[in-house]
């Protein structure tokens, strides 16, 4: 694997963990809305990742290896329904339908994908600096 590689892999790592983040904002965003059915109510999705291998027999520099995004998920956990028949959204019986965000959960998942992308720009920042000394070293 060459030194040039190493931006490509933390690179696609950074742009899954910006996916990640994104995905966690909205789903903090729509944490308390409602809706007047449960198809309706907003579901908290999740981005799907997989690590990308170089093919068998391609160039030593590993040019496919990193994170591909496979799709972002809906949550199938269960709408929870409230009784507010004064609100507009409610449905015949009185009932809203909240969002299954469960708000702890994705201040974790936030934490861990802040983490994970501040891991990759060290990893970039670490080969940069290598391949500087390495051409210190030529002068």
């Amino acid at each position: 694997m060459s030194m040039f590689s190493i931006f490509n892999v933390a690179g696609s790592g950074m742009a899954a963990q910006s996916l990640r983040l994104n995905t966690v904002a909205s789903n903090l965003a729509n944490a308390d809305s409602v809706a007047s059915t449960a198809a309706a109510a907003y579901r908290a999705r999740e981005p799907l990742f997989a690590a990308t291998q170089p093919q068998s027999g391609s160039s030593a520099d590993a040019a496919g290896a990193g994170v591909q995004v496979l799709g972002v998920t809906e949550s199938q956990a269960a709408i929870p329904s409230r009784y507010e028949p004064g609100n507009p959204l409610a449905d015949a019986n009185g009932y809203v339908y909240a969002s299954n965000v469960n708000p702890v959960d994705e201040l974790v998942n936030m934490i861990s994908a802040s983490r994970s992308y501040q891991n990759n720009v060290e990893v970039m920042n670490t080969t940069k600096q290598l391949m500087v000394k390495t051409l210190d070293i030529g002068k």
